[in-house]
Protein backbone atom coordinates (compact mmCIF):
# COMPACT_ATOMS: atom_id res chain seq x y z
CA UNK A 1 0.00 0.00 0.00
CA UNK A 2 1.32 3.78 -1.01
CA UNK A 3 1.51 6.41 1.34
CA UNK A 4 -1.32 8.27 -0.71
CA UNK A 5 -3.40 4.96 -0.26
CA UNK A 6 -2.39 4.72 3.30
CA UNK A 7 -4.06 8.43 3.97
CA UNK A 8 -7.07 8.04 1.58
CA UNK A 9 -7.66 5.03 3.29
CA UNK A 10 -8.63 6.91 6.43
CA UNK A 11 -9.94 9.54 3.93
CA UNK A 12 -12.84 6.64 3.16
CA UNK A 13 -12.84 6.04 7.21
CA UNK A 14 -14.64 9.72 7.55
CA UNK A 15 -16.82 9.54 4.38
CA UNK A 16 -18.36 6.04 6.26
CA UNK A 17 -18.90 8.11 9.25
CA UNK A 18 -20.62 10.61 7.07
CA UNK A 19 -22.60 7.76 5.68
CA UNK A 20 -23.44 6.42 9.39
CA UNK A 21 -25.28 10.10 9.51
CA UNK A 22 -27.39 9.43 6.20
CA UNK A 23 -25.24 12.23 4.82
CA UNK A 24 -23.37 11.94 0.93
CA UNK A 25 -20.04 9.74 2.31
CA UNK A 26 -17.10 11.95 1.97
CA UNK A 27 -14.57 12.10 3.99
CA UNK A 28 -11.01 14.03 4.32
CA UNK A 29 -7.68 14.38 6.28
CA UNK A 30 -4.56 16.54 6.11
CA UNK A 31 -1.24 15.75 6.51
CA UNK A 32 1.79 17.25 7.09
CA UNK A 33 4.69 15.64 7.60
CA UNK A 34 3.95 12.37 7.67
CA UNK A 35 0.87 13.23 10.49
CA UNK A 36 -2.97 13.56 10.29
CA UNK A 37 -3.43 17.35 11.52
CA UNK A 38 -6.96 17.79 10.40
CA UNK A 39 -9.84 15.19 9.54
CA UNK A 40 -13.55 15.86 8.16
CA UNK A 41 -17.07 14.17 7.07
CA UNK A 42 -19.61 15.54 5.39
CA UNK A 43 -22.05 16.92 7.77
CA UNK A 44 -24.34 20.10 5.87
CA UNK A 45 -27.61 18.13 6.82
CA UNK A 46 -26.71 16.94 10.38
CA UNK A 47 -25.33 20.81 11.07
CA UNK A 48 -27.97 22.35 8.95
CA UNK A 49 -25.12 24.63 7.74
CA UNK A 50 -23.99 24.83 3.36
CA UNK A 51 -20.49 25.43 5.02
CA UNK A 52 -20.28 21.42 6.44
CA UNK A 53 -18.39 20.02 3.72
CA UNK A 54 -15.33 17.78 4.95
CA UNK A 55 -12.72 19.73 3.37
CA UNK A 56 -13.66 23.14 5.53
CA UNK A 57 -13.83 21.04 8.60
CA UNK A 58 -10.89 19.37 8.20
CA UNK A 59 -8.95 22.61 7.26
CA UNK A 60 -10.33 24.71 10.19
CA UNK A 61 -9.05 21.49 12.28
CA UNK A 62 -5.72 21.30 10.96
CA UNK A 63 -5.17 25.13 11.34
CA UNK A 64 -5.88 24.85 14.81
CA UNK A 65 -3.57 22.11 15.27
CA UNK A 66 -1.02 24.58 13.30
CA UNK A 67 -1.42 27.55 14.72
CA UNK A 68 -1.83 28.86 11.44
CA UNK A 69 -4.36 29.56 8.84
CA UNK A 70 -1.84 29.00 6.21
CA UNK A 71 -1.28 25.05 5.74
CA UNK A 72 1.81 25.07 3.91
CA UNK A 73 3.45 21.41 3.51
CA UNK A 74 0.25 19.91 4.51
CA UNK A 75 -1.53 17.95 1.45
CA UNK A 76 -5.11 17.13 1.95
CA UNK A 77 -6.88 13.60 0.87
CA UNK A 78 -10.33 13.86 -0.03
CA UNK A 79 -12.58 10.77 -1.37
CA UNK A 80 -14.66 13.04 -3.73
CA UNK A 81 -13.30 16.27 -6.29
CA UNK A 82 -13.68 19.36 -3.99
CA UNK A 83 -16.40 22.03 -4.92
CA UNK A 84 -16.06 25.24 -5.88
CA UNK A 85 -16.33 26.58 -2.06
CA UNK A 86 -13.92 23.86 -0.89
CA UNK A 87 -11.13 24.18 -3.97
CA UNK A 88 -11.32 27.90 -2.88
CA UNK A 89 -10.36 27.40 0.52
CA UNK A 90 -7.65 24.91 -0.59
CA UNK A 91 -5.79 27.73 -2.22
CA UNK A 92 -6.47 30.04 0.33
CA UNK A 93 -5.30 27.85 2.78
CA UNK A 94 -2.08 27.42 0.83
CA UNK A 95 -1.99 23.47 0.67
CA UNK A 96 0.29 21.79 -1.25
CA UNK A 97 -1.16 19.33 -2.73
CA UNK A 98 -4.46 17.61 -2.81
CA UNK A 99 -5.07 13.99 -3.60
CA UNK A 100 -8.46 12.79 -4.66
CA UNK A 101 -10.16 9.48 -5.08
CA UNK A 102 -13.58 9.85 -7.47
CA UNK A 103 -13.93 13.09 -9.68
CA UNK A 104 -17.31 14.81 -9.86
CA UNK A 105 -18.46 15.68 -13.27
CA UNK A 106 -21.15 17.14 -11.76
CA UNK A 107 -19.31 19.63 -9.51
CA UNK A 108 -16.03 19.48 -9.52
CA UNK A 109 -13.80 22.31 -9.30
CA UNK A 110 -10.61 20.08 -9.49
CA UNK A 111 -10.04 19.47 -12.73
CA UNK A 112 -13.68 18.55 -13.98
CA UNK A 113 -15.87 21.46 -14.20
CA UNK A 114 -13.56 23.95 -13.43
CA UNK A 115 -9.83 23.66 -12.21
CA UNK A 116 -9.41 26.18 -9.26
CA UNK A 117 -6.23 24.73 -8.03
CA UNK A 118 -4.23 25.60 -10.82
CA UNK A 119 -4.95 28.88 -11.99
CA UNK A 120 -1.95 30.98 -12.58
CA UNK A 121 -3.21 34.15 -11.98
CA UNK A 122 -3.51 33.07 -8.36
CA UNK A 123 -0.82 33.92 -5.79
CA UNK A 124 -0.86 30.07 -4.86
CA UNK A 125 -1.82 27.11 -6.97
CA UNK A 126 -1.63 23.04 -5.77
CA UNK A 127 -0.89 19.92 -7.18
CA UNK A 128 -3.57 18.23 -8.20
CA UNK A 129 -3.48 14.06 -7.85
CA UNK A 130 -6.57 12.51 -9.38
CA UNK A 131 -8.09 8.98 -9.11
CA UNK A 132 -6.09 7.49 -5.75
CA UNK A 133 -8.49 4.26 -4.80
CA UNK A 134 -11.27 5.83 -7.33
CA UNK A 135 -13.14 2.54 -7.39
CA UNK A 136 -13.35 2.25 -3.60
CA UNK A 137 -14.33 5.92 -3.03
CA UNK A 138 -17.18 6.16 -6.21
CA UNK A 139 -18.56 2.76 -4.85
CA UNK A 140 -18.91 4.67 -1.38
CA UNK A 141 -21.18 7.21 -3.29
CA UNK A 142 -22.83 4.94 -5.63
CA UNK A 143 -24.11 2.45 -2.94
CA UNK A 144 -25.28 5.97 -0.71
CA UNK A 145 -27.46 6.96 -3.71
CA UNK A 146 -28.28 3.66 -4.61
CA UNK A 147 -29.55 2.89 -0.70
CA UNK A 148 -30.98 6.51 -0.87
CA UNK A 149 -33.41 6.29 -3.89
CA UNK A 150 -34.53 2.68 -2.10
CA UNK A 151 -35.41 4.25 0.82
CA UNK A 152 -37.58 7.52 -0.65
CA UNK A 153 -39.24 5.05 -2.70
CA UNK A 154 -40.10 2.81 0.22
CA UNK A 155 -41.11 6.40 1.88
CA UNK A 156 -43.38 7.68 -0.90
CA UNK A 157 -44.90 4.08 -0.31
CA UNK A 158 -45.67 4.42 3.22
CA UNK A 159 -47.06 7.87 2.89
CA UNK A 160 -49.09 6.77 0.23
CA UNK A 161 -50.73 3.56 2.31
CA UNK A 162 -51.53 5.78 4.36
CA UNK A 163 -53.40 8.47 3.08
CA UNK A 164 -55.48 5.63 1.44
CA UNK A 165 -56.08 4.62 5.04
CA UNK A 166 -56.85 7.71 6.08
CA UNK A 167 -59.51 8.24 3.47
CA UNK A 168 -60.80 4.97 3.22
Amino acid sequence: MTEQEKYMKEAIRQARKAAALGEVPIGCVIVYEGRIIGRGYNRRNTDKNTLAHAEITAINRASKKMGDWRLEGCTLYVTLEPCQMCAGAIVQARIDQVVMGAMNPKAGCCGSVLNLLEVSAFNHQVRAVRGILEEECAQLLTDFFKDLRVRNRQEKERRKALEAEENG
